[in-house]
C-alpha cells in the first residue's frame, strides 16, 4: 500500500513538472498542447503511461518549435485531430482492446487461431 502511495506521490510530482514545461511555452502552444492532451485521454487506457510518453515527447517537439520561431500550427498543420491521432497510433487504447476483443471473440466461436 505504501509503494502505490508513493508512486501515486512521485507520478503527480512528474506531472506538474511536466505541466510547468508546457506553461513555458508560448500561449498558442499552450492552448495547442492542451486540446491535443484532452483529446489523447480520451483514447488513453491501462495506467496512461503511453499517453505521458506521447506528451512527453509532444513537448519537446513544441519546445523545438517555438524556440525556432515558428508557428504552432507550423508543427500540427491545420488538421490538428489528425495531428493528434498520429501521436496515439502506437499508443495503447481503448480503442485498440476493443478491436482485439472484437477479433478474438470472432476467433474463439470460430475456433481460428
Amino acid at each position: 500500500m505504501m509503494e502505490m502511495f508513493k508512486k501515486m506521490i512521485g507520478d503527480k510530482k512528474e506531472y506538474k513538472m511536466m505541466m510547468a514545461r508546457v506553461e513555458a511555452l508560448p500561449e498558442d502552444y499552450q492552448f495547442v498542447f492542451k486540446k491535443i492532451q484532452n483529446y489523447m485521454w480520451n483514447f488513453a487506457s491501462g495506467n496512461g503511461m503511453d499517453m505521458l510518453k506521447i506528451q512527453y515527447e509532444l513537448i519537446e517537439l513544441f519546445e523545438a518549435g517555438a524556440a525556432d520561431g515558428r508557428e504552432v500550427l507550423d508543427i500540427t498543420g491545420e488538421d490538428v485531430a489528425s495531428f493528434a491521432d498520429e501521436l496515439v497510433t502506437n499508443a495503447k487504447t481503448y480503442v485498440a482492446k476493443y478491436r482485439e476483443n472484437l477479433n478474438e471473440s470472432i476467433k474463439n466461436r470460430f475456433g481460428k487461431k
